[in-house]
């Protein structure tokens, strides 16, 4: 399935132009497409429409789409958090600038909402956006937190962030679209399932982005300390840290990250690990997981293809339940 969505993105998007300037563009929109990633979101998107009986053909350009929807966001995303990597190579940014970068990232864009026209599937056009509309206003929240300083927040304040901002686009959109591809109506308790599965993933990656392999993790460890990220370990640790620990956190967190210290970091990545912290939002995981799988088994019960439903189950319960 990979190898199909690849080659369907490398039909899609322009290879070649006698100008040299519009070349670079055409480069750039090829750039993180290229370098790969797991493709697990329209891979999903692929498996929940065989599962119902959905043709490939059908399913391969909503998928596609999808891909190209996650690359274009993570070009904007690494702008915005200012990265330093993506899939084990420097942040598109970084290597040609941000004016560039972004509109590359737009460009990419407007070819993801051709091979959505051009689907021709009844209801995709209004789900791509839907997630598109959740994706930015959990974003939105995101990025505010950390322009606007904001420490004093909830678990509960996270989660609304993360349904937003992941769990749409990761679980919600390929199974909805999944559906939608077969030519059904897309079932009710997927929103349910999606958010809670798509909070349990993005808590297992923002411990991963403290504890994680960097060769593995395909970001920089502890990028999310260095870019001021409201996770859920950090929020649990602030609730109980010492006058001295929160004072010393965020006057770390108040500088720009070129002037964060790495003994700094390095200090407040002691504490976390000190504190129980993470291996409280491993709890917090895994009761998330089990909701969700609990929720999606009903929905995947109800398949007509019940080898590949098992199958999509077992990815889930893999990332759902991955340990670090």
């Amino acid at each position: 399935m990979r190898n199909l969505i690849a080659e369907f993105i490398d039909q899609v998007l322009p290879r070649t132009h006698t100008r040299p300037e519009i070349q670079h563009l055409f480069d750039l929109m090829r750039d993180y497409p290229v370098r790969g990633g797991k493709m697990l979101r329209s891979q999903l998107l692929m498996m929940v429409a065989r599962a119902f009986g959905g043709p490939a053909e059908r399913a391969l350009p909503l998928a596609a789409g999808l891909e190209m929807f996650q690359n274009w966001v993570l070009i904007h995303d690494d702008i915005e958090d200012d990265s330093e990597d993506r899939r084990g190579q420097p942040a598109l940014h970084r290597l040609h600038g941000i004016p560039l970068a972004l509109n590359a990232g737009d460009a990419l864009h407007v070819y993801m909402w051709q091979v959505v026209h051009q689907s021709g599937v009844p209801g995709a056009f209004e789900e791509f956006l839907n997630t598109i509309h959740r994706t930015a206003e959990g974003q939105h929240v995101d990025l505010s937190w950390v322009v606007n300083g904001s420490w004093d927040l909830s678990e509960a304040d996270y989660l609304q962030m993360v349904h937003l901002k992941t769990a749409y686009y990761t679980v919600v959109a390929p199974f909805r679209l999944g559906m939608l591809a077969a030519g059904l109506t897309p079932d009710p308790e997927i929103e349910a399932a999606g958010l809670k599965l798509g909070a349990a993933f993005q808590i297992r990656d923002d411990v991963l982005n403290l504890i994680g392999d960097a060769a593995d993790y395909g970001k920089e460890i502890a990028g999310d300390l260095l870019e001021g990220k409201r996770t859920l370990v950090l929020l649990h640790w602030l609730a109980q840290a010492s006058p001295e620990q929160k004072a010393f956190f965020l006057k770390v967190m108040s500088l720009p990250r070129d002037q964060k210290q790495a003994a700094d970091i390095q200090q407040i990545l002691q504490w976390l690990h000190d504190s129980g912290s993470i291996q409280h939002a491993q709890h917090m995981a895994d009761a998330e997981a089990a909701e969700g799988l609990r929720l999606i088994r009903n929905v995947l019960s109800r398949a007509s293809d019940q080898k590949t439903a098992d199958q999509i189950l077992h990815l889930l319960e893999q990332l759902a339940t991955r340990m670090v």
